[in-house]
Parts: C-alpha cells; structure tokens; sequence
C-alpha cells in the first residue's frame, strides 16, 4: 500500500489507468466494502509474510491463512474499536450487521459478522483513499493482540 507512480497510491494508480471513482460510496453495501476490503487486508499480511524472509508456496499459504481468518479478524477488530472513529465504527457496525448470504468456514457467526465488519471498514477506507489510516489500525491492531509473521 505504498506510494505508486509519482506518489500516487494504488487506487490513484488503478484510478488513472482504468478510471472509476464516480460512485458515491454511501451507495456500497456493507458486502461490497467487505469484498474489496478482504482483498487489502490480504495483500497486507501476504507482503509481511514474504518480507519475512523465503518460504515455500504453501509455508506461506499457511502462515497467511493463520491470520486472514474470522477468528484472527476478530481479535484485531475487538482489540482496536475504542480506537476508531465514530465514522469508523458505524461503517463496522455496518458491516457486521448485515445479512450474511454465506456460511462461516470454520469459524462462529459472531466471528464471522465480525470479520465482515472489518472488512468492510478496510474497503471503506481504501475507496477513500486512506491508506494511512488503514496501515495505522491494522499495525495496532497487529501490535495489541501480538501477532507474528
């Protein structure tokens, strides 16, 4: 999630080659923010685990998988949510309230509904292009529960 070309983030880079950007975000289902936030949480835990050092295919999978779940989303959700901003919690809530249209694997609902929320909230602030504050609630959110890669 670093600066791209000429400083630009990723979503300004993807913004510029391919356009977008035109939608109102108040109009994203909570699923839809959580659909695109899942994929930038992943790409953050995917990144430290490969610059943790070289690994197989499947070390890495299943290193990532420990941490890219429902219940580790979780725990980092519930150890950070004091910290976030009103605005924040709300598109959580958001998130974790709404109808789910799939099962959990392998994990409760309510960790599950809370995954979503985080998610959501991930999606939410990529598509504003915040990725600052993303970067600041995941590293805390790392940091409190003592995650390691």
């Amino acid at each position: 999630m670093e600066k791209g070309i000429d400083g630009q983030s990723l979503l300004s880079c993807i913004r510029g080659e391919f356009g977008g950007g035109e939608e109102d975000m108040r109009t994203y289902s909570p699923l839809t923010l959580a659909y695109i936030g899942d994929a930038v949480f992943e790409i953050i835990v995917r990144t430290l685990v490969v610059e943790k050092g070289q690994k197989s295919a499947n070390a890495l999978h299943r290193h990532t998988t420990k941490i890219v779940c429902a219940q580790m989303q979780a725990k980092l959700v519930d150890a950070v949510f004091e910290r976030l901003t009103e605005e924040e919690q709300d598109i959580y809530r958001r998130g974790k309230n709404t109808k789910i249209h799939s099962s959990a694997k392998n994990a409760s609902l309510g960790d599950y509904r809370k995954a979503t929320g985080f998610e959501a909230l991930c999606g939410y602030l990529f598509l504003k292009d915040e990725t600052e504050r993303i970067m600041q609630i995941v590293r805390q959110a790392f940091e409190t529960v003592k995650v390691e890669f």
